[in-house]
């Protein structure tokens, strides 16, 4: 597996400790990030989608698809401008921003893992 196969690969496994947090024990997420708890589904929605993601990821590295692997890097990057702006414009709690300084921080290891190869 090459260096941007394993950053993704790695990358899935936080996308499923994510999904399955926030679809078994959505408050203990919630409520460790400063954030209000809630009993709406919406929670568990979300989980289900992050579960989904980290299947792609996880499938797209152990095929070593770096056509994925280039475009998480955009990707994940611009998770991070949106959170900074929803929390701008006080639509979010600032720690929004530390959820998305992680997807960037992921998002760089890709691109300098693809640089290499």
């Amino acid at each position: 597996m090459t260096q941007a196969a394993k950053s993704v690969y790695y990358f899935a496994f936080y996308l499923y400790l994510t999904g399955i947090t926030l679809i078994f024990i959505p408050n203990v997420f919630l409520s460790t990030l400063g954030l209000p708890e809630t009993n709406e589904v919406w929670i568990r929605v979300v989980g289900i989608l992050a579960l989904a993601i980290g299947f792609y990821y996880h499938q797209t590295a152990i095929q070593n698809n770096t056509a994925f692997f280039k475009l998480t890097v955009i990707v994940r990057s611009l998770v991070l401008v949106a959170f900074v702006l929803l929390v701008l414009l006080k639509l979010a709690s600032p720690i929004l921003i530390g959820i998305g300084l992680i997807d960037f921080i992921g998002a760089m290891w890709t691109r300098m893992a693809l640089k290499k190869n």
